[in-house]
């Protein structure tokens, strides 16, 4: 183990102590790998034996697997074991991840999710015998329209950016049976990143909005760039620098004078659920990441469910089959629909991502205004605790994140990647870096409504005692992380040549 220099550890005083085993490198599974090692002893046939080139056909069949390595059960557990060790998760500490949501998510959800007769459920079953899940689809249905105060749903969307091309979808057939599709969608320069994407694979064109010095839509400017030429705005509220739009119901209003429609991307819908409702200040359209808001495991690409919520207009173009319930009391799946977009996801959606959603909105039951408050609390306390030594560009009253910049750091050479790298080194996930891009050295945390105040107040120190090290050793952030097994690595280089297969 190499030793290190105290003076790169963290302060002991200001934090938790972070317990070190000894640091091991851990090679490839595959430079474990000598010929002869086995982990498993299979034993005899008491079956006939098959010729496998007979069963399967000769061009079917090999000897061997090239490059497989071949290792004990002894090996196999302990590096598999070891590496589990390097991961950090959301039960081991925060993730002060700003815009992705990074909770905790209740065991309960995940057991109903394993549930006999749902776990193991076909979605080609018909639907005489699949009741019981087109309930669960039908019941959630009702919760997250409850939620948002929206008329129609569609479940199928398998992430918030699907949602988004979905809801897009929607608005241009109802604006062509309107006889005009139009031809722009406008967007803020606050907006997810994904929202100029959905726009263009959609087939409209990006007319970008700025924001005024508050932060906020200008509405001057919307009145200007609203022509008949436009479809929509999509705007993310609360924003990605975390503050509410105060002149929605305004936006809302300009929108439809002209023609438009408001789509609210509602990535961000854990700062308003069981407070305010879409749906009741204007928005037309919008989708919601339940694998953000509604309990699943969020991070390493999915799974997850983007269910789009719309007013009446837009409910004849929902995507098909639309899950509804008839007079008998039996639920079905409708095909009949001839205003449709069509399907935009296999089945009904990610069902173990709706069974999860549904598992969570019934366990809280009005109490997801508590969750939603707590996430409030919880980033305006890490807010009030640390804009002395953090430069805070929006004053806005925060929602569930608050937005810092590195501007103060930066006298002394010191960027919010290096302040997110030195973080690591006290035991925390670093949280989200140059995003938004409207907040040049962006540092976005969330601490969501999972944070005690103890846990907040461990970050808060951490934050604290790197903006003194700024001042005070700033070449000491600038190389961190320094008790990683890794130190810092060349990103560039990473980026642009990547090492993508492993050769011995």
């Amino acid at each position: 183990m190499n030793s290190k220099s105290t003076e790169t550890e963290a302060p002991a005083a200001t934090i938790r102590k972070v317990g070190r085993n000894i640091s091991q490198n851990e090679g490839l599974i595959f430079e474990k790998s000598a010929p002869g090692k086995r982990g498993m002893e299979l034993p005899p046939l008491d079956v006939p034996a098959v010729d496998a080139a007979t069963a399967l056909g000769a061009e079917f069949v090999r000897d061997a697997i090239e490059g497989f390595p071949e290792v004990s059960e002894i090996e196999v557990i302990r590096h598999f074991t070891r590496l589990s060790t390097w991961n950090y998760a959301i039960d081991l500490g925060m993730y002060p991840l700003g815009s992705c949501t990074m909770k905790y998510n209740p065991r309960v959800n995940e057991h109903v999710a394993r549930l006999d007769g749902l776990g193991s459920e076909h979605p080609m079953q018909p639907a005489e015998v699949s009741q019981g899940c087109l309930r669960i689809l039908y019941d959630l249905q009702k919760c997250l329209l409850t939620i948002t105060g929206m008329d129609a749903i569609t479940l199928q969307p398998a992430a918030g950016a699907q949602g988004e091309l979905t809801g897009l979808l929607m608005i241009r057939a109802y604006l062509e049976s309107q006889g005009n599709p139009r031809k722009k969608v406008l967007i803020p320069d606050s907006a997810h990143g994904t929202n100029p994407a959905s726009v263009v694979i959609a087939g409209y064109e990006v007319q970008n909005i700025k924001s005024n010095e508050r932060g906020q839509i200008d509405t001057d400017h919307l009145r200007e760039f609203c022509t008949g030429d436009v479809a929509a705005l999509m705007l993310t509220n609360p924003s990605t620098i975390g503050v509410f739009e105060e002149r929605i119901a305004e936006i809302a209003a300009i929108l439809h004078e002209r023609g438009a429609l408001l789509y609210m991307d509602g990535a961000n819908m854990n700062a308003l659920a069981g407070v305010t409702r879409p749906g009741d200040f204007g928005v037309d359209v919008m989708h919601l990441n339940l694998h953000k808001t509604f309990s699943t495991p969020h991070g390493g690409g999915g799974p997850g469910a983007g269910p789009v919520m719309v007013k009446k207009i837009l409910e004849p173009f929902l995507p098909i089959p639309v899950v509804v319930k008839k007079e008998d009391g039996r639920y079905s799946l409708d095909q009949n629909r001839p205003k449709s977009v069509g399907r935009v996801r296999a089945y009904c959606g990610n069902f173990g991502v709706l069974l999860r959603a549904l598992a969570y909105t019934l366990a809280y039951g009005p109490g997801i205004r508590q969750a939603t408050e707590d996430a409030v609390v919880n980033a305006n306390y890490i807010r009030k605790q640390l804009e002395d030594v953090f430069d805070l560009p929006y004053d806005l009253p925060s929602m569930h994140e608050v937005v810092f910049s590195d501007a103060w750091q930066k006298k002394n050479g010191v960027s919010t990647m290096d302040i997110a790298k030195r973080l690591i080194d006290y035991g925390f996930h670093p949280y989200t870096t140059a995003f938004p891009l409207i907040v040049p050295g962006a540092m976005m945390i969330e601490p969501t409504e999972s944070e005690s105040k103890e846990e907040c107040d461990f970050f808060i120190d951490a934050m604290r005692s790197i903006a003194s090290e700024a001042e005070t050793n700033p070449e000491l952030v600038k190389t961190a992380p320094h008790s990683t097994r890794v130190g810092r690595l060349d990103e560039v280089a990473a980026a642009r040549k990547p090492v993508l297969r492993w050769k011995p």
